[in-house]
């Protein structure tokens, strides 16, 4: 049994995790419970006590930060509009827009773009293919440094070889079954890496072509890149899944 009733759980609670705190604790209990919960659910996801989960709530109705529906909560469209403000590189999104639906459309995989962050491969953008089913992908998501994305960004990249250019990265099922990706580096105006794209498949007979076209939309995102000549800012916290 606890030691604390819940008016004084509540009171240490406020005291010390603090209104900002809990408040994007409840954000992230909203993204765990699939965008949208009840109250009940929201408070037992960051444990608070229903009645600090309510107040947060409403308070972030205020700002649009949340919305409700009926009894339920969901995360409101002015995060969103913050949301697109953030860069992980100056003009890296933009600079991937066209390459990734490209690469989506010529080979059917799912394409990502991702960079290094807090010792894991963070999605900054993504055009899901077919290896949905398995692995859905979407901007936010992270992966851990074995994956071949992981690699390219923490330097496992290999040198070229076999056709292959510098920095490729190809897996086939070595860390999710039926799923085969290859990744390739990102370069800034300094040569290094700054981010990397990549491609899931279902097929390995396809894995050769896709890492092809994975490398000529690395290549063109890393010419327009060198187009720009701006400090990197701050990186977010990264959610993961």
């Amino acid at each position: 049994m606890s030691r604390y009733t819940g008016g004084e759980q509540e009171r240490r609670t406020g005291r010390g995790r603090g209104v900002i705190e809990g408040a994007f604790a409840l954000l992230d209990a909203l993204r765990r419970c699939g965008g949208e919960a009840g109250l009940t659910e929201i408070a037992a996801a960051c444990s608070l006590p229903k009645g600090s989960a309510h107040r947060l709530l409403e308070q972030l109705l205020l700002v649009g930060a949340v919305e409700r529906r009926g009894s339920r909560y969901r995360v409101g469209s002015q995060l969103y509009r913050l949301g697109q403000v953030w860069e992980p590189h100056p003009g890296l999104r933009v600079a991937a827009r066209h390459p990734l639906h490209r690469l989506r459309a010529v080979t059917g995989a799912s394409a990502l773009l991702t960079v290094l962050h807090e010792g894991r491969a963070l999605t900054v953008a993504s055009v899901p293919g077919e290896a949905e089913p398995l692995v859905p992908v979407q901007n936010g998501m992270s992966f851990l440094l074995d994956t071949a994305a992981g690699q390219v960004l923490s330097g496992g990249g290999r040198a070229g070889s076999g056709g292959r250019p510098a920095g490729t990265v190809m897996e086939c099922e070595e860390v999710m079954n039926g799923v085969c990706c290859a990744a390739l580096p990102v370069r800034g105006r300094d040569g290094r890496a700054v981010a990397a794209i990549a491609v899931m498949t279902l097929s390995a007979q396809g894995l050769q072509r896709a890492a092809h076209e994975a490398a000529l939309a690395a290549t063109a995102v890393t010419a327009a890149l060198a187009r720009t000549d701006v400090p990197l800012p701050c990186l977010p916290p990264v959610m993961h899944y």
